[in-house]
C-alpha cells in the first residue's frame, strides 16, 4: 500500500494498492440503484478475456535504478481502450485484457521527459522496457516518502486488509469488516482500509456508518485518496445533495483522472442538477478510459430519456445488455428498453 503521507501538502500522490473496491453505477432510467463489487468480478466483455497482456518495467536514466510509482498509460490506436496504471517497487507494470492490437504507451513523472513508444499485441503477452530522462538534472524525491509509509505497515495489517478483501470477493461484507477493524488497530492510519470499509458498510444498506468510514479515509490521507472522494460524493448524491458531491467527485477526479468510475458517478450529480449535456460528456469521458464500462451507457439512456430520444435510449440500452447480458440489473434494464420502445412507437406512429 503505497502513498504520499498526509503530511506531505505540495507534491500530487501517486497511489498503488491491492485491488479496489470500485463503483458499479447501476442506472435504472428514472431509478437509480447501486451494486458494489471487488474489482475481480467487474465488468470484462468476453472477448476481452480471450486477449493478452502489455507489460514492462520502467527504469531512470542514468544509473538504471526501478521507477516506482510512475504513471503509464497505454491506448488502442483501433479499439480505442484507454488503461493507466502505477509501476510497482521494482518499476514493473502490467495491463491485461486487453485486445490485440497495436497500442501506444506514455510514461510520465514529474521532471522526468515524457518518454513514448508503442507495441504490437499478436499473442498473449508483450513486454517492454522504458527508461525516463531526468529534465535539467531534477532530482525524484517522492519514492522515499512514499517508501517510508509502505516500510510502516506492519505484516499483520496488510494480511488482515487481504482477508477482509477475500470475504467482500465472496459477498460477505459482513465478515470483512472485522478483519478490515483488526487491520486499522495494527495500523490506525491505513486510510486504504477504511474506504473498503465504507464499501462493506454501502453493502449491508448502513449508509451512515459507510460515510463516517470514507470521511476517515479522507482525513487520514489529508484528501488524497480520491476513492474515498468519490465514495463520499456518492452518498451525498444519495442524500439529494448533488451540489455538494460535484464538489467533491471533482476533486478526485483531480487526483485519479484514469478513473472512469468517478466520471459516472459525476454524471449522477449532474443528472440531478438537471445539466444534461454535462452528465453527457460526462459519461463519454468514462467510456474514453474504458469503452466496456456498462453502467455508463445507462447514464446516457437516462439523459437521452430526458431529451425524449427514445431511439438513442435504445441503442444505449442493448450497448449495456451486450457488456451485461447477465448482470444483477439486466432484467430490469429489458424491462426499461419495452417501455423505451413503446414510447418510440407513440412518438413515430407512421414508422
Amino acid at each position: 500500500m503505497l502513498c504520499v503521507s498526509p503530511d506531505v501538502k505540495k507534491s500530487k500522490p501517486r497511489v498503488s494498492f491491492p485491488p479496489i473496491l470500485p463503483l458499479n453505477l447501476i442506472l435504472l432510467l428514472s431509478i437509480i440503484a447501486i451494486a458494489w463489487v471487488p474489482v475481480a468480478r467487474a465488468q470484462v466483455s468476453n472477448f476481452e478475456k480471450t486477449e493478452g497482456e502489455i507489460s514492462g518495467t520502467v527504469f531512470l536514466e542514468p544509473d538504471k535504478r526501478p521507477a516506482s510509482q510512475v504513471a503509464v498509460s497505454l491506448k488502442s490506436r483501433v479499439a480505442g481502450i484507454f488503461r493507466s496504471v502505477l509501476t510497482d517497487l521494482e518499476g514493473h507494470f502490467r495491463v491485461q485484457h486487453l485486445p490485440r492490437g497495436t497500442y501506444d504507451i506514455a510514461v510520465e513523472e514529474e521532471g522526468y521527459e515524457t518518454t513514448k513508444t508503442s507495441a504490437q499485441l499478436d499473442g498473449p503477452s508483450s513486454k517492454l522496457v522504458m527508461y525516463l530522462r531526468s529534465r535539467s538534472g531534477s532530482i525524484r524525491q517522492s519514492n522515499y516518502t512514499v517508501s517510508v509509509r509502505e516500510l510502516r505497515i506492519p505484516d499483520k495489517a496488510r494480511s488482515e486488509f487481504q482477508k477482509g478483501l477475500d470475504c467482500l470477493a465472496k459477498n460477505d461484507p459482513a465478515g470483512s469488516l472485522s478483519h478490515f477493524a483488526k487491520a486499522t488497530q495494527a495500523f490506525p492510519g491505513y486510510f486504504e482500509v477504511y474506504y473498503h470499509m465504507g464499501v462493506a458498510e454501502m453493502r449491508l444498506g448502513h449508509n451512515d456508518e459507510a460515510m463516517k468510514a470514507f470521511q476517515t479515509s479522507i482525513d487520514l490521507s489529508g484528501g488524497h485518496y480520491a476513492w474515498a472522494e468519490f465514495g463520499f460524493g456518492f452518498l451525498m448524491c444519495q442524500e439529494g445533495k448533488p451540489d455538494e458531491a460535484e464538489k467533491i467527485i471533482r476533486k478526485g477526479l483531480e487526483m485519479e483522472d484514469a478513473a472512469p468510475e468517478g466520471y459516472v458517478i459525476l454524471s449522477n450529480a449532474l443528472l440531478q442538477l438537471n445539466r444534461r449535456d454535462e452528465a453527457e460528456k460526462s459519461a463519454q469521458e468514462a467510456l474514453l478510459r474504458n469503452p466496456n464500462l456498462a453502467d455508463a451507457y445507462l447514464v446516457l439512456s437516462n439523459v437521452d430519456a430526458g431529451k425524449g430520444d427514445y431511439r438513442a435510449q435504445v441503442r444505449n440500452l442493448d450497448a449495456y445488455l451486450r457488456l451485461e447480458p447477465n448482470g444483477p440489473a439486466s432484467e430490469r434494464v429489458r424491462q426499461g428498453r419495452e417501455r423505451a420502445l413503446r414510447l418510440l412507437a407513440e412518438s413515430h406512429p407512421q414508422e
